[in-house]
């Protein structure tokens, strides 16, 4: 049997720790819907989410993030049952004496954390799929595209999952 080797995801040749705007999204494992659930609003209500006790440690976990990493503004982000979109800026000049974390270095360490104190509510060993989807904000219209994406995304819930089934 031959094993399929895997396409590296990353950029070639790209610096993932200079500053700039980054779009992250973050799957759980076999996409167990885990995280939260999403109750869709009626009419023009808007769809609230609802963090599970893993969801909420990731939540803990992603606000931390620019605590941990000086240099790393969360923009925007949402947490839905099975995933996690997260709209990220990285400061490249502010990393101080410590050499700057790259997107990878950032991602990973919020998976570990986040995997590791959610071990206690999970009926599961792993939290994550492994490695993550990132796309590299090249403009203004860019990062209004995935913010809105981001501020939508608990609206189209229902939809996507039904597709999906």
């Amino acid at each position: 049997m031959e094993i399929k080797k895997r396409k590296h995801p990353r950029l070639k040749d790209f610096d993932y720790s200079t500053n700039g705007y980054y779009f992250v999204t973050i799957c759980t494992a076999n996409h167990k819907e885990i995280l939260s659930s999403v109750n869709v609003g009626r009419g023009l209500a808007p769809a609230e989410i609802i963090l599970s006790p893993a969801g909420k440690i990731a939540e803990e976990q992603l606000l931390n993030i620019s605590k941990r990493y000086a240099c790393v503004d969360i923009e925007k982000y949402v947490i839905m049952p099975n995933h996690i979109h997260i709209l990220l800026f990285i400061d490249g000049f502010s990393a101080g004496a410590s050499p700057r974390p790259t997107l990878s270095d950032i991602i990973c360490s919020f998976k570990s954390l986040t995997a590791r104190n959610s071990k206690p509510y999970l009926k599961t060993n792993k939290l994550w799929q492994t490695s993550f989807y990132d796309h590299v904000i090249r403009n203004k219209e860019d990062y209004l595209t995935h913010y809105n994406y981001i501020e939508s995304n608990p609206s189209l819930w229902e939809k996507e999952k039904n597709k999906n089934e």
